[in-house]
């Protein structure tokens, strides 16, 4: 990456963050379904970001989070737990081909195909941490497991509008 790609990385991380926190905060369905798009700027790191970085990348992420919610890490938790399987489901989902060199990691570049695996799988597995770890029991497992499932929903359909308005295919 050069210094204008961390710029830019910097600026998507402002603006996730003052989405998640001034717009997205109060957005509740039903009060089962809630959207945490700050997720969405840990998913759209590019490829070659180094495992170590994008596990510090998640914990500030989360705990940033965290102190806007006022809660005990359990953003921070959920963050560090997608930055360290980010890895694994980009190799999961790997054409056979590879990727190109330069590839972003965006819904335009990649397709709905492989990016909506990608990211669902990512999201729900923040959404499990974040409601498993916030209920801390197991009596209210099917309603933090509809929580869960609600939340991811309503997370990637927020994630692919944002990219669908807001990254064109000639800014990639």
């Amino acid at each position: 990456m050069n210094s204008r790609d961390y710029i830019l990385q910097i600026f998507y991380f402002v603006v996730y963050l003052a989405l998640q926190v001034f717009l997205v905060r109060n957005m509740v369905l039903f009060d089962v379904a809630f959207c945490f798009v700050y997720i969405a700027f840990i998913l759209l790191l590019p490829f070659d970001t180094s495992p170590v970085f994008l596990l510090f990348v998640g914990f500030s992420t989360g705990l940033l989070i965290d102190v806007f919610y006022d809660t005990l890490g359990i953003h921070a938790a959920a963050s560090t737990v997608v930055a360290y399987f980010r890895p694994y489901v980009i190799r999961l989902n790997t054409p056979r081909g590879g990727y190109e060199q330069n590839a972003r990691l965006t819904l335009q570049s990649m397709g709905m195909e492989w990016f909506a695996p990608y990211a669902l799988i990512l999201i729900f597995l923040h959404h499990a941490v974040l409601f498993f770890v916030e209920a801390s029991q197991f009596n209210l497992f099917f309603f933090t497991l509809l929580k869960t499932v609600a939340s991811t929903a309503f997370t990637f359909v927020l994630v692919t509008l944002i990219q669908y308005l807001f990254f064109s295919k000639g800014r990639n």
